[in-house]
């Protein structure tokens, strides 16, 4: 009976909104940035998952049609960048700059720290497209002979973190340009540190979102040295 329950895609659907429109009330009652909706939501997914014994490929019945609005709506983030088209033209060799130079760190640090751990080739190639969206990190990390799942996993704890760090990691070096805050959060936590971007400012969250779409081309580019 519970089988038959946990292999419908509404449950992973049912499950997955419930835990976020949780996380999303807890938010609202702490009034604090780190207590992150996403985090809850996950938490509690997991804890579901775990509890039950329900492996992951079952979850995914329902949860893959999740992924199928990735795409979209990442490309609605284009939206705000129309809006701050001038300022995108204006500052778009400092914004391409900084994504380039964000993109080689990211994926420099995954390939050297893997290295200095003795990680294999497998796990280090699912986590060097960990800061660019999921659509791009999954294609990349399986064309480089990783595994695609633990590849979404670190883009969404990469993400996650961003969302929540983001807002507090740009004040402490008291970073006061719009241009410097977006391309920064956009380079290094994708559509989720976009999101909260959008949240500190339209101007800061266009940057991002132009950032973000740099990223992934940088990154796959980068790729190519490893193929």
């Amino acid at each position: 009976m519970l089988d038959a329950i946990f292999s419908s895609p509404l449950f992973s659907l049912s499950l997955t909104l419930c835990a976020y429109l949780i996380g999303v009330k807890i938010n609202k009652l702490a009034k604090r940035s780190w207590v992150n909706p996403l985090l809850i939501a996950l938490i509690i997914v997991l804890a579901v998952l775990f509890l039950f014994d329900i492996s992951y490929s079952t979850y995914m019945i329902g949860g893959g049609i999740i992924n199928l609005f990735l795409v979209p709506i990442t490309a609605l983030l284009a939206i705000s960048i129309y809006r701050e088209r001038e300022n995108v033209k204006k500052y778009f060799l400092p914004i391409l700059i900084g994504t380039l130079i964000g993109s080689l760190v990211s994926t420099i640090s995954a390939i050297v720290l893997s290295n200095i751990l003795g990680i294999s080739d497998v796990i280090k190639f699912s986590l060097f497209p960990k800061c660019v969206t999921t659509p791009i990190a999954i294609a990349l990390s399986e064309n480089l002979g990783g595994i695609a799942g633990i590849a979404a996993c670190s883009v969404m704890i990469n993400g996650i973190m961003g969302n929540i760090l983001a807002p507090v990691l740009i004040k402490l070096p008291k970073i006061t340009s719009t241009i410097a805050k977006g391309a920064a959060i956009g380079t290094t936590s994708h559509a989720l540190g976009t999101s909260k971007a959008i949240e500190l400012g339209e101007d800061i969250g266009a940057i991002s979102s132009i950032s973000l779409s740099f990223s992934g081309l940088i990154t796959m580019v980068i790729s190519l040295f490893f193929l």
